[in-house]
């Protein structure tokens, strides 16, 4: 007999090792959730193995969110298996995800406003840390991974953008085996997304498992190995993205063809409804940015957008237009009426409605019903209140009407507004200010973290309510999103906003050189 040499056995060993099936690192073997009214999760399997770079894709309140929450131990489900590296597994709290190895990146921040960005990431930290050393960590982790971070920046001084790095640079520090990504890229910049796949992809290669959740399909056809459809709860279907297109996609998950958005000529009164007059104000924030020599025009009938990285002067020209800081009268006016000097509930009572980009805790307040949450902005309308007290009557009417004529997805007006989901507690609070007649309407993000179907929903909403008579404005990073809807687009660049341009007179491109300066700083 031959005696095997050591290439040989090792060669051997190779060959049983292929044949070795591998175990998925994640397996849900019939998942059910049950809420009050709804079945958030029915009867959900999938797997993911290492290596994987998984998309869960679907409507919003199709339950993918929920099911991500079971994994990472946040929501305990009320039947099935959670199968890790082929054992049967009970997630308790998410302090035992993390010890497993399963990190998460929630779409909603869970950030404490008054504490710097090292100490929140030690929050989520289990092992001991010191504060120092962590600080250089964060620093060195976030400039590799293209989201740069001031470790000692307080959070309350953060722009949304840069609160999602929080998130991302959080989750990274703890090295998982499981990566969940729930909507990662809403507020980031082309450049620090590009950065981001990077990372994932090396991650993947070094057998990490990533479940991602967003709704920009062309993301998902660039990245994703494999993707599980849901729908109402339910798994509806599988599909290799890359063999897909994003129309194919979007069949699947909401059963019919996208609408493309329509946007008719406007033939009534061009009167101008929004106006900034050489605007230059200091920001209130030691970190902000101030703002400088700002004018803009929003004529009645049109849509008009501002483009531009997040923490370029976004929040404090927010804070300007909306009335929550006062400049000089004459900076803004309303349907020709100078507002400047006058708080947000004036401004609202002239006619101005507003959408801020953060939809819980600004838009929304979460523990408070849909009902009472219309009540804070439309209690003007007739019949809310009387001699000083408010009429819940008319209050449940009026979000009932809301519910219905924008499709809110829900268990009533009762229902609270962390109850529902992103896109349609984004749905309510567009619904809510369009249903109060305004004269102009300022929106900021108006489809961040929304599905494509709520997506496009929401941005015909604004086309109509501009062809209607109303100036609208809108605040976005996404150029894709502008360019189908606005009919002028300025960009908004260290505190400085360019000339509105005509769509059709500009492109993408011309507008990202506009933003580059600032972008490349953030990837630099």
């Amino acid at each position: 007999m031959t005696p095997m040499t050591n290439d040989s056995l090792a060669e051997l060993a190779g060959k049983a090792a292929s044949q070795t099936p591998v175990e998925p690192r994640l397996s849900l073997q019939h998942i059910t959730k049950r809420y009050p009214g709804v079945v958030a999760n029915d009867d959900v399997s999938l797997s993911v193995m290492p290596g994987e770079i998984h998309a869960v894709l679907g409507e919003n309140g199709a339950g993918k969110s929920t099911l991500m929450k079971i994994i990472y131990g946040t929501v305990q489900a009320d039947g099935g298996q959670l199968m890790w590296n082929g054992r049967e597994t009970v997630v308790a709290n998410p302090a035992a995800a993390r010890a497993l190895g399963i990190g998460m990146v929630f779409q909603h921040f869970s950030l404490f406003e008054t504490l710097t960005v090292t100490e929140n990431i030690a929050l989520a930290l289990d092992a001991p840390f010191d504060l120092k050393a962590l600080a250089v960590r964060v620093k060195s982790v976030s400039e590799k991974y293209g989201l740069p971070l001031d470790p000692y920046r307080l959070v309350h001084s953060l722009s949304v953008g840069e609160r999602q790095r929080v998130e991302i640079v959080r989750c990274l520090l703890q090295d998982p085996q499981l990566l969940i990504l729930d909507e990662p890229t809403s507020v980031l910049t082309p450049q620090a997304v590009r950065k981001l796949f990077e990372t994932l992809r090396q991650l993947a290669s070094e057998g990490v498992s990533i479940l991602y959740i967003s709704h920009k399909l062309h993301e998902i056809k660039d990245l994703c190995d494999s993707a599980t459809v849901m729908r109402g709860g339910r798994v509806t279907g599988h599909a290799n993205p890359k063999q897909e297109t994003t129309g194919s996609l979007a069949r699947m998950m909401i059963g019919r063809d996208l609408p493309v958005c329509q946007s008719p000529d406007y033939t009534g009164n061009n009167n101008c409804a929004l106006e900034v007059r050489n605007l230059s104000a200091t920001s209130i924030d030691p970190f902000g940015v101030s703002l400088q020599d700002i004018s803009l025009r929003v004529q009645r009938g049109e849509v008009v957008g501002i483009a531009g990285i997040s923490g370029n002067g976004q929040a404090e020209l927010l804070a300007v237009l909306s009335g929550e800081q006062t400049v000089g009268n004459d900076a803004v006016l309303l349907d020709d009426v100078p507002v400047g000097k006058l708080d947000a509930g004036q401004r609202r009572d002239l006619g101005l409605a507003f959408v801020p980009e953060e939809r819980l805790g600004r838009g929304a307040v979460p523990a408070m019903s849909l009902a009472n949450n219309a009540m804070l902005t439309a209690h003007r309308q007739a019949g809310m209140k009387h001699y000083g007290l408010l009429n819940y009557a008319a209050t449940r009417e009026f979000a009932k009407r809301c519910i219905e004529r924008f499709d809110v997805r829900c268990n009533g007006a009762q229902s609270a507004a962390r109850s529902l989901s992103g896109g349609n507690l984004q749905k309510f609070i567009v619904g809510r200010e369009i249903m109060q007649s305004p004269k102009a309407m300022i929106v900021a993000q108006p489809t961040w973290g929304v599905d494509v179907g709520a997506s496009a929903f929401l941005r015909q909403t604004l086309i109509d309510l501009s062809r209607s008579g109303v100036g609208v404005l809108v605040i976005s990073e996404e150029l894709d999103e502008l360019f189908e809807i606005c009919d002028r687009i300025a960009v908004l660049s260290e505190g400085k906003l360019s000339p509105a341009m005509p769509k059709e007179q500009t492109n993408a491109e011309s507008i990202g050189l506009l933003m580059a300066g600032k972008a490349e700083k953030e990837v630099a």
